[in-house]
């Protein structure tokens, strides 16, 4: 980031000829979303159909405690970015794309609902419309349960295998990313000037609020209405949270979220369901931080999006951002997938990542801060939750 600022800077006019390394790592992302989604949502849904069924009740308040949780933070997200609007400013051209573009189209619910339905899933994963392609993932792990165990097993183990592939995958690409994040910053700043370095400024400042208001608004009043000791929580999740903020990683901290959980009091039989599965489908830092993203690359297009508008885009943010897998830049995919659905330029990926490090690092923390207050929430709600003494010793 800091050579592409130079070269933008001291090369105005030759730093446009190296748009092209970006387009080529943005091109790389994309071939990445639509795999990706598929195999992690059809794994997340398939592979825990035996567990919801063995648990029921915790699963059923479990997933409703989650949505609640994430559209939350999703609003957050939405109102602190209209607020501080770190987007105007920037100069990024809008996307232009074959595609249907929910963004600019005036549609009715009518429509909506029609557009998520595709026509051809071949189709859909050609054009990378994110939202088609999380329709026929929902239905087809559905679909998945409900065949005898030899099949289930062979597919399941086929969309885990994929899933492995496309991390793995997606690694290489971030190998190249210094590369196309460079160009992208040079062909910004010697297109844009120094002054985009403010908006990047801006948008991590307002990311940090946005979390900082979400764990005020939200996360406190929950540990109010559950009866969660405030402090002896934090004390708990503080050491992997710490492990979470440096290494961008909430996997990394499972095992030690894990344990430090049982250690306050939370049985083991609901850690053991509900961080996991809040892993896929509890991401409040990422799903804040996808609604801020998506509305800053808005701004800085010039794309004027109504209320209505954006609240379509929280809509998608709120189906794919169950797909999202906990670990670096995994968010990256789900953003770029939502940009394309709705239009918008790519190279605010390419922007943004410059300075996504130091963003995930916060949203990472979140994740995991607002998986561990699930788990201790529905020990509370099951009636199992004993403060202070360990799982272990119960």
């Amino acid at each position: 980031m800091a050579l592409g600022v130079a070269c933008g800077t001291a090369f105005p006019e030759f730093s446009q000829n190296l748009k092209f390394l970006s387009n080529i790592f943005l091109r790389m992302i994309k071939s990445i979303i639509v795999p990706l989604i598929f195999g992690t949502l059809v794994v997340g849904i398939a592979a825990h159909s035996d567990d919801m069924r063995r648990v029921g009740r915790l699963a059923v308040k479990s997933l409703i405690y989650f949505e609640v949780v994430t559209t939350l933070a999703l609003f957050i997200g939405l109102v602190v970015v209209n607020i501080t609007r770190p987007g105007e400013g920037v100069v990024l051209k809008a996307a232009q794309s074959a595609a249907p573009v929910v963004a600019t189209e005036k549609m009715t619910w009518q429509g909506i609902l029609e557009h998520v339905v595709p026509k051809s899933v071949f189709e859909s994963a050609a054009a990378n419309d994110v939202l088609q392609i999380v329709f026929f993932s929902i239905l087809f792990a559905v679909a998945l349960t409900q065949v005898p165990q030899k099949h289930r097993d062979t597919m399941l183990g086929f969309c885990e295998s994929l899933s492995e592939v496309m991390f793995k995958f997606t690694n290489l690409v971030m190998k190249f990313a210094p590369i196309g994040i460079g160009a992208a910053i040079a062909y910004t700043v010697g297109h844009s000037g120094l002054s985009i370095l403010v908006n990047l400024g801006k948008l991590l400042l307002s990311l940090y609020l946005a979390l900082f208001s979400l764990i005020i608004v939200v996360f406190l009043p929950v540990m109010l209405i559950a009866r969660i000791p405030i402090r002896a929580f934090f004390r708990a999740v503080k050491e992997p949270a710490l492990i979470a903020f440096s290494t961008t990683s909430s996997e990394a901290a499972l095992p030690d979220a894990f344990k430090k959980m049982m250690q306050f009091g939370v049985p083991r039989r609901i850690v053991s369901f509900v961080l996991p599965t809040g892993y896929s489908f509890n991401l409040d830092g990422t799903t804040l931080y996808l609604a801020l993203a998506s509305v800053f690359v808005a701004q800085a297009a010039g794309v004027q999006l109504s209320l209505t508008q954006q609240l379509i885009m929280l809509f998608t943010l709120m189906l794919t951002s169950k797909g999202v897998a906990a670990v670096p830049r995994a968010s990256l995919v789900i953003l770029s997938g939502t940009l394309a659905t709705f239009g918008l330029p790519l190279e605010g990926v390419a922007v943004i990542l410059g300075i996504d490090e130091l963003m995930d690092m916060a949203r990472t923390t979140v994740n995991l801060v607002g998986n561990c207050l699930a788990s201790a929430v529905m020990a509370r709600w099951e009636g199992e939750f004993t403060p202070g003494v360990p799982a272990d010793t119960q």
